[in-house]
């Protein structure tokens, strides 16, 4: 078998076999198929695309290279969520605490933030001494033990995808819907979970700009974990304004709190639900999503959900007065107004530029060694819908700079405002 007549077998639209997949990606794992060579199959993948079962084929020969989490020692269903990456995306923070306060194990491997998406592990480092390293013992354990874990990639899980991302990003190969969804699934499997939900943000704020590709993107994952034996559903949601209002590390943890207290943005605690919802109905804790929906309600109600959180923070290290207590969290310097400078409803608060005028602030990076500074970010006053006046507040910056006059402007041209009044949409799809 040799990588040139694959390369070639793909460019000329033909149909890989597993064996021809697994050939390429093991080789270009351990060196023996160049840079070069997978490069050229990621082009002819990028224009030739792949069917299901090809796609299937290559998430299993990216999840074999590595390292695959053996949860069977934990006692029960065990779910995860992945959020394909948006602009105040805190979901984790209040699906994971409110499906383990239900019995459910939830064992999550998180990511960091890159650019204008935010990272749940940031978010958490936010609250002192939150530890994001355990071993895979201690995972299990404390997954046992309380029912949830929220920790960094302590594996080698799927060397190959780390490779060929990096490689992707620089030959223009990262639009690839069967390469975006391998590269996901690859990692979801390898973290061993029975249940999964995908959040596909759509918009301004999200790699998928339409809801045509995020529909293909949704399909392919969710078939591809049907084909590896897992329950799974993608929801695509919409990310062309931020969700929430809060945007940055400690002011999301402290919006993730404020929502599982019942005092939550309306939209990002309806997302909240519908997640928590398909995860409780496919891990077979209620007989529909309306009945799952209800537990959720109850345990923001009684409180449960917020001393799952709680629990989660002090096994890990963390204080978790910050919890009970978000006042205790580390402030900006300033915090400055703008206002707005028209009457009429908002229409667009385009996600992309407050999440980029966040990351200049300093909420997130523009290079993986960049440091985070936990307490900057932005908090919204309005979103798309509402009515303002010339002269309200639409929003608040969180910063530690004295000279804030580009940031101003660039969240100014964030917003359009008409005369007309709209209706966001916030969940567009469901896919099973």
């Amino acid at each position: 078998m040799r990588a040139v007549d694959i390369i070639m077998k793909k460019r000329n639209n033909e149909k890989l076999t597993q064996e021809e997949i697994k050939f390429f990606i093991d080789g270009y794992t351990k060196g023996s198929v160049e840079d070069y060579q997978m490069s050229a199959l990621a082009m002819a993948i990028y224009f030739q695309s792949m069917d299901d079962e090809e796609a299937t084929y290559l998430t299993k020969a990216m999840l074999e290279t590595g390292d695959v989490i053996d949860l069977s020692k934990i006692n029960g269903v065990k779910v995860d969520k992945h959020s394909t990456g948006g602009v105040g995306d805190k979901t984790s923070l209040v699906v994971a605490p409110l499906v383990a306060s239900l019995g459910i194990k939830f064992a999550k491997m998180s990511g960091r933030g890159l650019g204008h998406t935010g990272g749940t592990l940031d978010k958490l480092e936010s609250i002192p001494g939150y530890n994001i390293e355990l071993t895979e013992d201690e995972f299990i354990k404390q997954v046992n033990d309380i029912g949830i874990a929220l920790i960094g990639q302590t594996l080698e899980l799927v060397p190959a995808d780390k490779k060929l991302y990096a490689l992707r990003d620089v030959t223009a190969t990262v639009e690839s819907i069967p390469l975006i969804a391998s590269s996901i699934m690859s990692k979801k499997l390898a973290s061993g979970a029975d249940v999964i939900c995908l959040d596909v943000k759509v918009g301004s704020g999200a790699f998928m700009k339409n809801i045509e590709e995020a529909t293909k993107l949704g399909k392919l994952m969710v078939e591809i974990g049907k084909k590896c034996g897992k329950k799974m559903t993608a929801v695509l949601t919409n990310m062309d304004e931020p969700l929430g209002f809060a945007v940055g590390n400690s002011l999301e943890v402290i919006e993730a709190i404020n929502t599982l207290n019942g005092n939550g943005p309306k939209d990002f605690t309806n997302l909240c639900l519908e997640i928590a919802s398909h995860l409780i109905f496919d891990a077979n804790y209620a007989s529909s999503l309306e009945e799952a929906k209800q537990l959720c309600l109850k345990q923001i109600e009684n409180r449960e959900g917020l001393q799952s959180l709680a629990n989660l923070v002090s096994h890990q290290g963390g204080d978790a007065s910050y919890i009970f207590n978000p006042t205790k969290f580390e402030k900006a310097k300033y915090i400055i107004e703008v206002k707005a400078a028209s009457n009429g409803y908002i229409k667009r608060i385009d996600a992309l530029t407050i999440g980029h005028a966040a990351m200049l602030l300093g909420a997130g990076r523009q290079t993986i060694k960049d440091k985070i500074c936990h307490s900057v970010g932005i908090v919204l006053n309005k979103k798309v819908g509402d009515y303002v006046n010339n002269g309200d507040t639409l929003l608040y910056i969180h910063t530690n700079f004295s000279d804030n006059k580009e940031i101003i402007e660039n969240v100014l041209q964030a917003y359009c405002i008409q005369d007309e009044a709209c209706e966001p949409q916030l969940i567009l799809k469901v896919i099973k």
